[in-house]
């Protein structure tokens, strides 16, 4: 793909992202002249029925999710050579990179940030999709401090009720192993407490520059997942407040039934906390 290269009446004009399977595009819709993002799979997947699956399977739960906080997917074509997601035109970083960064807007802006993901996952779940996905890496932030949850390829729904949960138990374990809660490396039916924990561990990254676990290899990292207690996130960031770190901690219990009950519950205290004990551009303005 090159710019000015013309997919369905859009025009490509700059690439924005390259991931393992896909690319996004700004474009421009000649009819109207106005700016889109266009989510393609890379040339090599556009055969692959796998790939086209998790892409249309994206399009169709974006479509169905209205929020100001998630990013607003538009359409959903299911071209046989090339199929694409037109989606609305964010111009932002992702909360990943802004980290590797150290860029000072997302300790400025950090009780923003986690309120506004926050909200953006308690309308998806209040709509009756899991993200199962949930990671700095799609989290989209602009200059501004406004958030756009992304990537909805693995996102299942809320079954509800014992029985019914257990026979949509997964035979694999699918998700980002830095992220993914005890239940979901067990296969076990998952509910809104495994976004929590995944939550959990992208605030614990946010606040202190880098995520609770770490393993020797992929299995480790799994295993340190089901069995470590981590430490408090004070340890790391003196700066973070005793009830930011409590309630951080509360989310990444190893038992779903200690976590909060569901985003809701979780704002409700956020809400009535601080996140640092002095504001970050106070703590820069005293060692000027």
């Amino acid at each position: 793909m090159s710019t000015d290269t013309l997919i369905g009446g859009y025009r490509l004009l700059n690439l924005m992202m390259t991931g393992q399977t896909s690319q996004v595009w700004e474009v421009v819709e000649t009819s109207s002249g106005r700016h889109f993002a266009l989510k393609l799979l890379l040339p090599e997947n556009t055969r692959s029925p796998e790939h086209r699956r998790f892409l249309f399977h994206e399009g169709e739960v974006g479509l169905q999710l209205h929020h100001q906080n998630i990013i607003r997917v538009l359409r959903l074509v299911r071209d046989r050579v090339n199929p694409y997601i037109v989606m609305e035109f964010f111009p932002s970083t992702n909360l990943k990179l802004r980290l590797m960064r150290k860029n000072p807007l997302v300790q400025e802006k950090a009780y923003e940030i986690i309120e506004q993901t926050a909200k953006g996952l308690a309308a998806m779940h209040d709509h009756g999709w899991i993200h199962r996905d949930v990671k700095p890496d799609n989290i989209l932030v602009n200059s501004s401090g406004e958030v756009r949850i992304i990537d909805f390829a693995l996102a299942q729904r809320i079954r509800k009720g014992s029985l019914l949960s257990w026979l949509f138990r997964s035979r694999s374990t699918m998700g980002t192993r830095s992220y993914m809660s005890p239940e979901q490396i067990r296969g076990e039916p998952l509910d809104e407490r495994a976004d929590l924990y995944s939550f959990g561990i992208t605030m614990y990254e946010l606040l202190t520059g880098r995520p609770p676990f770490r393993g020797l290899n992929p299995g480790d990292l799994l295993h340190r997942h089901l069995t470590e207690i981590p430490q408090s996130p004070r340890v790391l960031n003196p700066e973070v407040t005793e009830e930011c770190a409590n309630l951080i901690l509360r989310m990444l219990a190893k038992k779903k039934t200690d976590r909060p009950r569901d985003f809701h519950e979780f704002l409700a205290a956020f809400r009535n906390m601080r996140v640092f004990k002095t504001a970050p551009a106070e703590t820069k303005r005293s060692q000027e």
